[in-house]
């Protein structure tokens, strides 16, 4: 588990997680003592598969995915976190652990708050539980919408789908990104994602340069996306009707 996070004590004014800021104020002042601000870089593993979690994690403008990875040691992408939600969910679904491992897709800074104080406060059963667990729905959707995904959509649709969920989840619509990072998160060969960013960039929807993504026609993005995006989008705005629409 990596150690070298930067720390900072929480300053801002405005919780710039929205899971944090729909928490009523009275919930909000007991936990800001309790926040810390931290720097997640690139590529950092927050924890791996059977670790226990000390801590939990509101990103801010950082994307975390969750990877679950074979015993050859290839990987794949069952779910993306960023500022609508928190990374560490088994802390307060019962389990001490889980089976995949979190690592910073995109860096950023994070909330990072202490596991037991989530739990004592989860166990009041009061406002934070309910966020938390219709977070919990949301996110298992998008699990159960990213295997169906790989399973039977082609890497050009699986990447615009991957692409749109990343940028539902920073407050900017450029992503930092390398095409072997974005292959391992997809579970596919890196010829495949080049070639399927080469036509995005042929066709005006993206940027591409130098490991940076920018998304310049997002309307046509998802017109080329498989329906997994609108599915899981659908069920976000259901269940967390605390977000901004994009």
């Amino acid at each position: 588990m990596s150690t070298n996070n930067a720390k900072d004590h929480l300053a801002a004014p405005d919780l710039q997680n929205y899971l944090l800021a729909a928490l009523p104020a009275e919930e909000q002042e007991m936990l800001r003592p309790h926040l810390e601000r931290v720097k997640l870089v690139l590529g950092e593993v927050l924890y791996e598969s059977g670790d226990s979690m000390p801590y939990v994690y509101f990103p801010i403008d950082s994307i975390v995915s969750l990877l679950y990875v074979m015993e050859n040691g290839s990987s794949a992408e069952i779910s993306v976190v960023g500022n609508e939600g928190i990374v560490g969910i088994s802390v307060f679904m019962g389990g001490a652990s889980t089976p995949s491992r979190a690592v910073v897709q995109s860096a950023g800074c994070a909330y990072r708050l202490s596991s037991s104080i989530l739990k004592a406060e989860f166990n009041f059963h009061g406002p934070l539980m309910e966020l938390l667990l219709r977070y919990t729905q949301s996110l298992i959707t998008q699990m159960a919408q990213t295997a169906v995904c790989n399973r039977h959509h082609s890497i050009d649709q699986q990447l615009c789908r991957w692409l749109l969920l990343s940028l539902d989840r920073i407050p900017t619509d450029c992503l930092v990104m390398t095409q072997e990072l974005i292959a391992n998160m997809l579970g596919v060969r890196r010829e495949g994602v080049t070639e399927a960013a080469g036509k995005l960039q042929k066709l005006g929807v993206i940027e591409y340069s130098r490991g940076r993504i920018r998304v310049l026609d997002r309307a046509h993005l998802e017109q080329l996306s498989c329906e997994c995006y609108a599915v899981v989008k659908n069920e976000v705005d259901r269940l967390l009707p605390y977000l901004p629409q994009k």
